[in-house]
């Protein structure tokens, strides 16, 4: 639909649209439901005025064979956040465009504001523009977290994405933190911030400031997340950037994880664990040791079973809780705060039907130290026993870990990047590892730890003597 704007003696053109703030459909004129996904009254009508014209191709553009181009290595900046760096593969690419999202609370902007100071420390110039807080707050968090506050540090808080850039170019700084896109806009489109056409033209702007070949800088833009826990707006955001970062934590608790969706510049699944304090962001180094209990020797917990995970490239040493108590219902809980429900329910099913222990009466509650997730099949073996072992009232030894999947005929299975794991349970002074039958191809590399090779369920339960 085209509008006429009478300017003097002038008409000007201009083009509505009508986008659904949902999903980006685009619609040219207005409808109660959204054609896209279906959504009623989202459409948003965009009036927009086209000032230049933008070629179908670059002039002067020549083909290469793939074979003959030369290889770039990107530079790195690397901060003291050891896990900020691991996530994003070895520190912060000069010219990347990344995109952090978290909810509400997850500390964001802490760890931001950390990142620039360390940044700044070291000579660069950070450029922080934020929209949502305003010039008091940003000094009120950062006294709170920063020893001292780098001169080398600039904010400024404004909503409009041409001042950013105005000051881009004034100050000319090496690292540009955008908090967050969608509540800034460009004065060319009329649309509102936080809507699609105005987020897609912002991030676009701040693409081509991060990618100019003269001047090439980093980039990190913070997105907002909607109730589903996904970055608000369209997927194209996701799209355009280099590489997408999540924090994940439940805002009472103290951990933080830091995940890696999409990186162009390194491994994708990294993750990395933070403490989040009144002093900020503190990178946890060891995760093993946090997220296992620290007890005595010869001091032993009913219920509790350590296995080793994978997190991105990284093996982590966890410890699984769990509580059998009788049902006075006639349908018993089974409660799991770390793992999918049908997950916990198969294993039960093959505890009782493959190891002869009736849980038919019994409700069962599992749990991990430090809230971990696991999505591992690898921890199956180790959850079935830290069932036995509540159920038999026998407590598994400290310095013992078991490795498995488990199958539906109570089989052992083996798991991939096995070696890495037991090499991380050597590591932490492990003593015995329990695996699948012919798991491992070489035992004779692991000196200090003893590997035992079983078949069944049967077969761990009776080695244990319970």
């Amino acid at each position: 639909m085209l509008k006429l704007c009478n300017k003097g003696s002038v008409t000007i053109k201009k083009k509505v649209s009508y986008f659904c703030s949902k999903c980006g459909f685009e619609s040219p004129k207005w409808t109660g439901r959204c054609s896209g996904c279906d959504s009623w009254n989202t459409l948003e009508e965009v009036v927009a005025e086209k000032k230049k014209h933008f070629p179908a191709f670059r002039e002067n553009t020549a083909v290469k064979r793939l074979s003959e181009v030369v290889s770039s290595n990107s530079d790195r900046i690397i901060t003291d956040l050891s896990e900020f760096n691991r996530v994003l593969g070895g520190g912060i690419v000069k010219d990347s465009l990344t995109i952090l999202s978290a909810r509400p609370g997850a500390g964001k902007s802490t760890l931001l504001l950390q990142v620039s100071d360390n940044i700044a420390s070291q000579g660069y110039k950070v450029l922080y523009a934020s929209a949502e807080e305003s010039e008091s707050q940003l000094k009120s968090r950062a006294d709170r977290i920063l020893c001292n506050i780098n001169r080398s540090i600039w904010i400024t808080s404004d909503t409009s994405m041409d001042n950013v850039l105005t000051a881009v170019n004034q100050i000319n700084p090496d690292l540009i933190i955008v908090d967050s896109i969608q509540t800034f806009s460009l004065e060319a489109y009329g649309s509102r911030p936080g809507s699609p056409i105005q987020t897609m033209e912002c991030a676009n702007e701040l693409l081509k400031i991060a990618k100019s070949p003269e001047r090439p800088r980093a980039v990190i833009i913070v997105g907002q997340m909607t109730k589903e826990d996904e970055i608000a707006g369209l997927r194209a955001l996701e799209h355009l950037v280099d590489t997408v970062l999540i924090i994940d934590g439940e805002s009472g608790e103290e951990l933080r994880g830091l995940l890696c969706t999409k990186n162009r510049f390194g491994s994708t699944g990294e993750m990395g664990f933070f403490a989040l304090t009144d002093a900020g962001m503190t990178s946890i180094d060891n995760p093993s040791e946090f997220f296992m209990t620290n007890r005595e020797d010869g001091e032993k917990a009913l219920g509790s079973a350590l296995t080793v995970i994978k997190e991105g490239s990284r093996p982590i040493i966890v410890e699984i809780e769990s509580l059998v108590s009788k049902a006075f219902t006639p349908y018993p809980s089974r409660i799991a705060e770390c793992l999918k429900r049908d997950q916990l329910n198969t294993l039960i099913a093959i505890l009782e039907q493959r190891g002869g222990i009736d849980l038919y009466s019994q409700n069962v509650v599992i749990k991990t130290t430090g809230g971990l997730q696991l999505k591992d099949q690898s921890v199956n073996l180790a959850i079935i026993m830290s069932i036995v072992s509540s159920i038999k009232n026998m407590p598994l030894p400290n310095n013992t870990a078991f490795l498995a999947d488990v199958g539906l005929t109570g089989e052992l299975k083996k798991v991939p990047l096995l070696e890495g794991r037991v090499r991380e349970l050597e590591r932490m002074g492990f003593n015995t590892v329990y695996i699948a039958k012919n798991a491992l191809k070489d035992l004779l590399k692991f000196k200090s730890i003893k590997i035992v090779e079983l078949n069944t369920i049967n077969d761990v339960i009776s080695n244990m003597k319970f």
